[in-house]
């Protein structure tokens, strides 16, 4: 478990707050209900904005505060553990792009507005339902890139790409050659696929800059899973202590006991794993490509677990969508896939460590 100093502790406690009071998940449920084309509520993420935290992993000199990635998991940790729809994720991987690769134009035309939330920026990678880098075919041709992007988180309402080519890296803004068409997904929350027809483009790396873009998003999403995690853990933990059946609390057959300590371990495990590759990126090891792949392929098998387990400790009325049970499993199986799955992250370990 990371060792937090007193501005990560005071971070995580004050996003602890303001999410169990400004966006639990009924305010999930009634973004749900009111469906934005943003697909999440613009009044929460312009508080999120005032809060500074789309600017965690900008520099001060940009508006931000560069409290790094741990920090940044920390928010999303305590976000996801209610559902709380944000691009906070999303943004903050296309902003590190810009920041590794751009230039310093570039650099002081995008990150102030991404670091106030003004700007919702986004990454714009696979080109098919599975996460794939070598199959990108994506082009640029005279400064014009054009291509399909398949499932593009938050590209309903960025107003900025970070677009994977088969040459690297790109930037792409506004709307000069885009064209976006919503998904719709279990989740209920912003997919959409995005075509470039000759959409102006700068360039901000070769391919090894995408790989390590793609990282750093990894360990932002493996993040907001352990924070589902534990309140799936927790949900369904405090349902099996007051539901009673049979004259006796669930909570009391050993059987299920058994189950919710077993999930208890994998639990720590996770958090061991996620929390050790955000420190890698903070550190800037070399060895980050592997702990990003140890945390997803962790985070996800341990997610599907906690997410299944929920729904069937809560027995048939898990299913029903008075309960929240059904959220946190439809937007586990998103992330699951997000970034590739635990066989893809678990091939892509071996792989690095020469296997």
């Amino acid at each position: 478990m990371a060792v937090l100093n007193d501005e990560q502790t005071m971070l995580r406690d004050m996003v602890r707050e303001w999410s169990d009071e400004q966006s639990p998940v009924s305010a999930f449920r009634k973004m749900r209900a009111a469906a934005p084309a943003e697909g999440y509520d613009p009044a929460a993420w312009a508080t999120l904005g005032e809060m500074g935290l789309p600017g965690i992993v900008i520099p001060e000199a940009h508006g931000g505060t560069a409290f790094g990635y741990l920090s940044l998991g920390l928010v999303l940790e305590q976000l996801g553990r209610n559902l709380a729809a944000s691009p906070l994720a999303s943004t903050s991987a296309a902003a590190t792009a810009i920041l590794m690769g751009g230039s310093d134009a570039l650099k002081a035309q995008w990150l102030p507005q991404i670091a106030s939330g003004a700007v919702v920026a986004t990454l714009a990678i696979d080109e098919g339902p599975v996460h794939d880098p070598a199959k990108i075919a994506t082009s640029v041709v005279d400064g014009k890139l054009s291509g399909t992007k398949a499932f593009v988180a938050e590209g309903d309402s960025a107003g900025v790409f970070v677009v994977a080519a088969v040459d690297g890296l790109y930037l792409v803004a506004g709307d000069a050659g885009v064209t976006r068409s919503p998904r719709h997904m279990a989740d209920s929350r912003s997919h959409a696929q995005v075509t470039f027809d000759a959409a102006p483009a700068e360039k901000l790396g070769d391919a090894s800059l995408t790989a390590q873009v793609i990282d750093r998003a990894t360990a932002a999403l493996c993040a907001e899973m352990l924070g589902m995690a534990e309140q799936a853990f927790n949900t369904t933990n405090d349902y099996l202590k007051t539901r009673v059946q049979f004259g006796q609390q669930l909570s009391t057959f050993q059987a299920l006991q058994h189950r919710m300590a077993k999930m208890f371990t994998e639990l720590e495990l996770m958090r061991s794993a996620v929390e050790g590759a955000l420190e890698a990126i903070d550190a800037g090891r070399s060895d980050i490509d592997q702990a990003v792949s140890l945390a997803k392929a962790v985070a996800s098998d341990t997610l599907h677990l906690v997410s299944r387990e929920m729904i069937q400790l809560h027995g048939g009325i898990g299913m029903t969508d008075d309960y929240d049970a059904g959220f946190y499993i439809k937007r586990a199986r998103v992330l699951e896939a997000m970034w590739g799955n635990a066989a893809f992250h678990r091939e892509r370990f071996a792989r690095l460590n020469g296997y």
